[in-house]
């Protein structure tokens, strides 16, 4: 019988442990906490979701989860940002 070996690839890999990736909400969160805030745009861009979806998430999930969500228009552009809790 042969003996298999696993390659020093294959146990690197098998070892590795995945990092975590942010969900579509974290990564919006992350947008949306800085001091300038996100635009629209910005947001479709990050989640890959359309406008409609992205508007969704504001106006649904994260304020489900709490989230202050502060809306303003800066030269004609709406931004969002993420505002501390009353």
């Amino acid at each position: 019988m042969k003996k298999s070996t696993k390659s020093a690839a294959a146990v690197e890999a098998q070892d590795a442990t995945p990092s975590p990736t942010l969900s579509k909400l974290d990564q919006m969160l992350s947008l949306l906490g800085q001091p300038q805030g996100a635009s629209l745009a910005d947001l479709c861009t990050a989640t890959g979701w359309q406008t409609h979806s992205v508007r969704g998430a504001l106006a649904g999930s994260l304020k489900r989860k709490g989230h202050v969500v502060i809306s303003d228009k800066v030269d004609g552009v709406r931004r969002y940002r993420v505002g501390v809790q009353a």
